[in-house]
């Protein structure tokens, strides 16, 4: 049990036999003996042990202490899992933040299409007189022109984002 112990608290140390023998002043065939089972540490080279190892001596002499390299890979991989979830979750947030601005950008292209139809083009009838009222109408008239031509182009696009972020099964 102590020489499965000191072996498992080494290696959790990142320290080989030879590191260890030179921290205890022995030589690595000494370490090597204690993890065979050959010899035992006396008291005080005990007590070196758990100094060079930063480790109780009643953890030497206790059970079986398991490697940590396990726990470790296993509490990497959880870590790992949620991370992941996250990043999952953080994308499928984004992909419906963009399909809604796509629902979004179409949506707004039929109510205007909608207004312009049913205003039929008021400005034609405008008194272009008044300075004010010539540059509105302009205005208006280059909005309308310009929607016009871009808005279906806006549409078909949105409406391929709208396919493209979809929730795919």
């Amino acid at each position: 049990m102590l020489n499965e112990n000191i072996k498992a608290i080494r290696k959790s140390k990142g320290l080989s036999q030879q590191e260890l023998a030179v921290k205890l002043n022995v030589v690595r065939q000494t370490v090597s003996k204690w993890k065979q089972g050959l010899s035992v540490p006396d008291s005080a080279m005990l007590i070196s042990i758990s100094q060079a190892l930063e480790t109780p001596v009643s953890t030497l002499l206790g059970e079986t202490v398991n490697e940590t390299e396990a726990d470790n890979i296993k509490a990497i991989s959880e870590k790992l899992e949620v991370i992941n979830w996250q990043l999952a979750q953080r994308e499928n947030t984004r992909r419906k933040i963009i399909r809604w601005l796509f629902i979004s950008i179409c949506a707004v292209t039929v109510m205007i299409s909608a207004a312009l139809i049913i205003l039929k083009s008021p400005y034609l009838e405008w008194d272009y007189s008044d300075p004010e009222t010539a540059v509105l109408g302009v205005a208006f008239h280059s909005f309308e022109w310009l929607f016009v031509r871009a808005a279906p182009i806006i549409f078909i696009i949105a409406i391929i984002g709208i396919y493209l972020t979809r929730k795919k099964k």
